[in-house]
């Protein structure tokens, strides 16, 4: 008897040690599987069943969160979205994140750990802190100036602080509503389909996300290459360029926007334009100094992030010489986002020291206690400072006296160079509008704001498409709102 006995207790071990097994096997080993499994609602549920931290531009939040009364409880609102969609991109139940509701999800969703009153608080207490916040480094009022300067044409504006690399606008257009998204209802399935499928790819952010030929806003770049090379040793002293100028190993000439331009000085082809001088003073700086300098201004870094991440500005590592002459003056295949265009003027304006950009102030609790602060950090010394203050008075110049006027501020100190890129196959489509700019209050001790303004599809037609017709007067709105003083921003 006590034989069978020990044989169904040894037996009832055995079970007993193969559930234990199984549960360790499930709880453990198979945890995070089984979490991530899209069968599995309860993280949703939970993730959903409290409202989302906010994210703040200007001491307001441009988010919000409603209670639906759903199994998913809350959706996230925007108050202001086609405003603010490049900066706080959506937060969907049905089609996850992006931006910045990607990149700060773990505070706004309460899950980050620096949320916690205490270590490891989440993991032994298997529970989650109220949303926190994030809080922007956007201007509103500078927001809104270059929302409304594009009034739906396709186009985007980036605005900087060039000492610190605060990120004061950031505008895409024509923009979309992230609110659409925030459910997971047949509506928000067919917005996502019908902002997908429209030409105009509302959902593009066109400031951060796509890059463009930035035509002559590039002969910044080649300016510094020229005076950090020597190859131009003073910028007013007349050049060897001819006109017309054959693009070396072609037969074809090189038209300028201006006459005036055979051996003209840099200064003047800053000011007026001149491709054939930028051309050519790019062919001598060569394909190495061209590279090395672009890539101080932030072109083929695939590193950088505001936190969201931001396209490749490219300049080609590998040129024949007529392929270098076109992309010294933002031709060929050299591309570039609108952030990175507002960085070469920043760059410049900041006596030669690019600071790194970034759109994220600091993250906070509920309650506000700081959880996270951004600091200043330096991205690149793109030029020596000699280099920068011979391209401020060439910015000056063009802006007062050349292709810029219409970005001039009473009583404020604006350089400015306009572009219009060509593109297209033979380059035959309609060619984007560029004006690169930076302000100074006379009284200031150094520039307040950068800026980038690209419009794709400009209001003047034929020869009449410009930068400093079409997208200076939106650059101008923007400076004005960023030297404002901060507390009427």
């Amino acid at each position: 008897m006590r034989r069978y006995i020990r044989r169904a207790a040894g037996l009832s071990l055995f079970l007993l040690a193969a559930l234990l097994v199984n549960a360790v096997r499930v709880q453990v080993l198979q945890a995070e599987d089984l979490n991530g499994s899209p069968a599995n609602r309860r993280p949703a549920i939970a993730r959903y069943g409290e409202p989302r931290g906010d994210v703040f531009a200007g001491g307001r939040p441009v988010t919000g969160s409603k209670d639906t009364g759903e199994q998913l409880r809350y959706e996230r609102t925007y108050p202001d979205g086609p405003l603010y969609a490049p900066v706080t991109g959506y937060s969907s139940q049905k089609y996850g994140t992006t931006l910045l509701e990607h990149a700060e999800d773990g505070v706004l969703s309460g899950t980050d750990p620096a949320l916690a009153p205490l270590p490891f608080w989440n993991e032994f207490t298997r529970s989650r802190q109220p949303g926190g916040r994030v809080l922007t480094t956007i201007r509103r009022s500078a927001q809104e100036a270059a929302y409304r300067g594009l009034n739906g044409r396709r186009g985007a504006v980036a605005a900087i602080e060039p000492a610190t690399g605060r990120i004061l606008a950031l505008v895409s257009s024509p923009s979309y509503d992230p609110g659409l998204l925030s459910g997971n209802s047949p509506a928000v399935t067919e917005a996502w389909r019908r902002l997908n499928a429209a030409e105009s790819h509302p959902m593009l952010n066109r400031a951060i996300r796509q890059t463009y030929p930035p035509g002559s806003t590039f002969k910044i770049v080649t300016a510094a290459a020229a005076l950090e090379a020597r190859v131009v040793t003073d910028p007013d002293a007349p050049t060897d360029t001819a006109d017309p100028f054959v693009i070396p190993g072609t037969r074809t000439t090189l038209p300028n926007p201006v006459p005036g331009c055979r051996r003209a000085s840099l200064v003047y082809a800053i000011k007026w334009s001149c491709n054939t001088v930028m051309a050519n003073l790019g062919v001598k700086v060569g394909l190495e100094g061209m590279l090395g300098t672009a890539g101080r201004f932030g072109f083929n870094d695939d590193s950088l992030r505001i936190p969201s991440g931001v396209a490749v500005s490219g300049f080609d590592r590998r040129m024949s010489v007529d392929q270098l002459a076109l992309s010294s003056i933002g031709q060929f295949d050299t591309t570039a986002t609108p952030l990175q265009m507002a960085m070469v003027a920043a760059a410049v304006a900041n006596g030669g020291e690019l600071a790194y950009p970034y759109l994220v102030e600091r993250t906070t609790t509920w309650d506000g206690d700081t959880v996270r602060e951004t600091p200043r950090r330096s991205y690149r010394r793109a030029m020596f400072p000699a280099t920068a203050h011979e391209l401020r008075r060439m910015m000056v110049e063009a802006a007062e006296r050349g292709t810029g006027t219409r970005a001039l501020i009473d009583g404020v100190t604006v350089g400015g160079k306009t572009g219009t890129a060509q593109h297209g196959v033979g380059n035959a489509g309609t060619p984007y509008a560029w004006f690169i700019a930076w302000a100074q209050d006379r009284g200031a001790p150094r520039p307040a704001v950068a800026v980038a303004v690209v419009v794709e599809d400009p209001e003047a037609a034929g020869g009449e498409i410009s930068g400093g017709g079409d997208a200076a007067p939106i650059a101008r709105a923007v400076m004005v709102e960023a030297l404002k003083p901060e507390t009427s921003r």
